[in-house]
């Protein structure tokens, strides 16, 4: 089970990472107020049961060893004993903490704050629940546990209360090296100890979920991006870039070292706690930013992409596609987005040009922050997401980053490394590109000075 920010995915994987069948079911975030992105636990819930009787409905359930999960990142579930949701989950695209992130930067100090892996950001458990301590009080009161929002969704389905490394090492609560509790953050954050679970291996048994009618074994799990290099079967010195509701890009290291660099993270992968990490670029606008710019537009994403058939043009619009606020690289909950050089001359189909490549300016700037923080990224670049399905819009992340890149057809990753969790196997190795996409020497020129103008805009607007 892969519980993303805009749906869930139900599979029935085999011990060689083949999706046997799948199922997925989407539900909506609420913004109440601005830079707020909240959901609902329990159409989560819903979503998942609908998903799972769906695939499980040919009895293939008697076929089923293990079910391992996989999860968005960062967000918080505060619910009660019985793991009723006091109040809406709090998801890593929310932005309102920035305050509380400032304060959290300012208090704890870059030495702390290496150990948590993450410069302090809003969006993730620490600085969410710090905001509730001081506007919601009488949540925190209610509350039995703060969990991230995958092991909810177990611990709700009949399992274990519990998190692992990969989820843990992205609350801004934990020591990213071994994989425990940093008391210091847990102070700061205002909340009991308690109502933090205990910090497990991702593929440990987390007890038996009930699901169509039928009870599973169960794994901890692991977040999405970790359970997708499980499910890529990527190891030291490898890497990857993804693009779906937020973009990533990923390298893994041998040591946890480094701090914090270029608004990048540094997180522990699936395994026992203090067993691997990786360092990532986390770019929170890549789909949510062009699914808002396409409702503003009326528009779709293949009319959005069908504009690219002329190349971008030097007259067009610049997108900035920071309607969320940003993380990598520049680490600021309060921006949000324009058009650049609008005028009377320009085209509807100009604009939606500027969207997808405003994207792509976003994702490249997210691979430099990992460059630029010292983590090796493989030549070439593999690009994995469903986001990145569109052979235009991958070559324009090549003209933008200037990099080479090899397309990997493996939208399932994630769920697929859920699965290999479970099943306690290893995939094979990551093979060799079959396809290489080349940099266009002349649309890179372009793009990487409409870039610069880009990151000059935003500089400006951190000034203000």
């Amino acid at each position: 089970m892969d519980l993303g920010t805009g749906s869930v995915k139900v599979a029935l994987v085999d011990e060689a990472g083949e999706t046997l069948r799948s199922a997925s079911r989407a539900y909506d975030l609420s913004s109440p107020h601005p830079g707020w992105a909240e959901a609902d636990p329990m159409e989560w819930l819903h979503a998942t049961t609908a998903a799972a009787g769906q695939v499980l409905d040919n009895g293939d359930g008697a076929a089923v060893v293990r079910v391992g999960f996989s999860g968005q990142m960062h967000g918080v579930v505060l619910c009660d004993e019985s793991l009723d949701p006091v109040r809406p989950a709090i998801t890593w695209a929310d932005s309102r903490a920035g305050n509380e992130a400032a304060d959290m930067q300012t208090v704890l100090g870059p030495e702390v704050l290496a150990r948590l892996g993450s410069p302090a950001v809003s969006g993730f458990a620490a600085t969410s629940l710090r905001w509730i301590r001081v506007h919601e009080p009488e949540a925190l009161v209610r509350a039995r546990y703060a969990l991230q929002p995958k092991d909810w969704l177990r611990a709700r389905l009949g399992g274990m209360v519990a998190t692992e490394p990969s989820d843990a090492s992205g609350t801004l609560l934990a020591n990213v090296d071994e994989g425990s509790w940093n008391d210091d953050a847990i102070t700061w954050s205002g909340v009991d100890r308690d109502v933090l679970p205990p910090i497990i291996g991702s593929s440990d048994p987390a007890g038996e979920i009930h699901l169509a009618g039928k009870t599973f074994e169960c794994v901890t799990g692991a977040s999405d991006t970790a359970a997708a290099i499980t499910g890529l079967g990527l190891s030291i010195g490898d890497g990857f870039t993804a693009v779906g509701s937020g973009s990533q890009t990923v390298s893994l290291v041998p040591r946890p070292t480094g701090g914090i660099s270029h608004g990048t993270h540094l997180f522990a992968t699936a395994g026992a706690p203090g067993s691997g990490w990786y360092r990532i670029g986390a770019v929170q606008n890549a789909g949510i930013a062009l699914r808002q710019a396409l409702t503003w537009l009326d528009a779709t994403a293949e009319q959005a992409n069908a504009a690219l058939d002329q190349g971008v043009h030097p007259s067009d619009p610049l997108f900035v596609p920071y309607v969320a606020g940003e993380r990598t690289p520049f680490v600021d909950p309060g921006l949000r987005g324009a058009w650049l050089g609008l005028g009377l001359d320009t085209s509807r189909e100009a604009m939606l040009r500027s969207v997808v490549e405003g994207v792509a300016h976003a994702v490249a700037l997210g691979i430099d922050a990992v460059l630029g923080a010292g983590a090796p990224l493989p030549d070439p670049l593999p690009l994995i997401g469903g986001g990145s399905v569109d052979a235009r819009f991958r070559q324009l992340i090549a003209d933008a980053s200037g990099r080479r890149l090899a397309p990997r057809d493996q939208p399932d990753a994630a769920v697929v490394g859920a699965a290999f969790l479970a099943l306690g196997v290893t995939a094979p190795p990551a093979s060799g590109a079959d396809d290489v996409i080349e940099p266009q020497n002349s649309a890179h020129e372009l793009l990487a000075a409409r870039q610069q103008r880009l990151v000059e805009y935003v500089q400006q607007s951190h000034e203000q």
